[in-house]
């Protein structure tokens, strides 16, 4: 068994766990960042966003860039696919917006991305990568903010990129890089190939991030133990689970904790999460934005589904209170949802799609890709 990192070291920046929150749109806001950093260390990043967006003054992006007040270390997950747009966009949000780690997202599944050759598709032209990561870490270096990159396996099984990704990465002056054992074609659906990050690791000299099927604190110490990995990356695994980052923290210390709260503990949870929203949000809106987490809070608990369906109509914070009243506080937490996916997951898609002849070569030099203010997912 090789020991465990007690940190994780990305350029300048020393993260005091190893553990990194994924970015997830309409999820990773400041409120919910908050709430996760309330639980354990960690870097929690921002929604994504994009570098045209940013660049072009886009309102709905700057809205997204918004940060709470005890967020020190503030972290951003930057979407693009022109290397000018990215690079602008990394100097902005250095200059302006004082963030301490840039993450540039090249693993999005979802087609509206994959069809202008975004995200997950984006590493299979070698060149283009290479000067997008250029381009971002020569605006950030004079901030000494660290940069780092986020990948797929590649767009299927005949088409992998994530070994070159590693090296280019290095190349380019990357601080780390976060591998999801899955292909763009595989999306959120089977296993996660925990080898391919191993393999990724014992080929770069930089920080290697695992990312997938990371559901319990266990699964964490398992893939850094199988892989060597300096650190993790956890998406859906924490959706109404913040706590998941206590158990984390507590992990990597060497203490072996697995919370298992009540639902009196949950229901506690899940109100100051509406809370904070509120006060990011306002109550109306930030009422609406709890809807969504409810169902992943009460995942496996007992409550009628009468009960359910009102939960999901809240939109004040005095009826989510009358409502959580209704709720049994003993009852024990589902232990037989413990190491079960949570949020989405899907069929593997039938064919990625892809701009027309993306695939002839691996190049991409000096390639325009048409780049959308408004895509803005998780990969």
């Amino acid at each position: 068994m090789s020991s465990l990192p007690t940190h994780l070291q990305l350029g300048s920046l020393r993260v005091e766990t190893p553990v990194v929150l994924a970015p997830m749109a309409g999820i990773t806001n400041a409120a919910y960042r908050r709430l996760c950093a309330e639980q354990g260390a960690g870097l929690y990043v921002c929604e994504m966003i994009t570098s045209r967006g940013l660049v072009e003054g886009d309102e709905t992006t700057k809205k997204m860039l918004v940060f709470d007040e005890l967020e020190s270390v503030r972290s951003v997950q930057l979407y693009g696919t022109d290397p000018v747009y990215v690079g602008k966009a990394a100097e902005i949000l250095c200059n302006e917006y004082g963030v301490a780690h840039i993450d540039l997202n090249f693993g999005c599944p979802v087609p509206k991305v994959t069809r202008k050759g975004g995200g997950g598709a984006l590493p299979w032209k070698r060149n283009l990568l290479g000067e997008i990561l250029d381009h971002a870490v020569r605006a950030a270096t004079p901030y000494g903010v660290p940069v780092t990159m986020k990948t797929r396996k590649g767009i299927d099984p005949e088409h992998l990129t994530y070994l070159d990704a590693g090296r280019i990465a290095e190349e380019s002056g990357c601080a780390a890089i976060a591998l999801h054992g899955r292909t763009v074609e595989q999306a959120y659906s089977g296993q996660a190939d925990w080898d391919a990050i191993g393999e990724l690791k014992a080929s770069v000299g930089i920080p290697v991030l695992g990312n997938g099927d990371i559901w319990e604190a266990a699964d964490a110490v398992r893939m850094v133990e199988e892989t060597g990995v300096d650190g993790v990356v956890v998406g859906r695994g924490c959706l109404g689970r913040p706590w998941l980052f206590r158990d984390l923290a507590a992990a990597f210390n060497g203490e072996e904790v697995a919370t298992l709260p009540d639902l009196g503990e949950v229901s506690a949870m899940l109100r100051r999460h509406a809370e904070l929203l509120t006060e990011h949000m306002g109550e109306e809106r930030g009422c609406k934005e709890i809807r969504k987490h409810i169902t992943w809070y009460l995942k496996g608990f007992p409550a009628g589904g009468d009960l359910r369906h009102r939960l999901a109509l809240v939109d004040t914070l005095a009826d989510l209170d009358a409502l959580i009243a209704e709720l049994d506080p003993t009852a024990p937490f589902p232990v037989n949802e413990l190491g079960t996916p949570r949020g989405r997951q899907g069929a593997p898609r039938k064919r990625v799609v892809l701009p027309e002849g993306w695939l002839d070569d691996m190049d991409g030099h000096g390639c325009v890709i048409s780049e959308d203010a408004h895509d803005t997912t998780g990969g």
